[in-house]
């Protein structure tokens, strides 16, 4: 299972990480995972973190904290 974090900047400007092909994508408007209280899960359940794949998969991640550190990570980067 591959997946891919986009965080959207500004339109038609995304920073992006892991493979275009991917089975699961995430994306996420960069203000949302800068906010202090920034948790992926619940961006999801208020439809801020918007998904396109399978949802166990994506379930898994939200549980595990995986998506939250690399949705982070990536909103760092310059």
């Amino acid at each position: 299972m591959t997946v891919q974090y986009r965080i959207v900047v500004a339109k038609k400007d995304e920073r992006t990480e892991g493979p275009d092909d991917a089975d699961l994508v995430l994306t996420v408007p960069l203000a949302v995972v800068q906010a202090d209280d920034f948790d992926a899960t619940v961006a999801y359940m208020q439809g801020r973190l918007k998904t396109a794949g399978p949802t166990g998969p994506l379930l898994d991640l939200l549980r595990s904290g995986e998506a939250g550190a690399q949705l982070t990570k990536l909103a760092a980067r310059p």
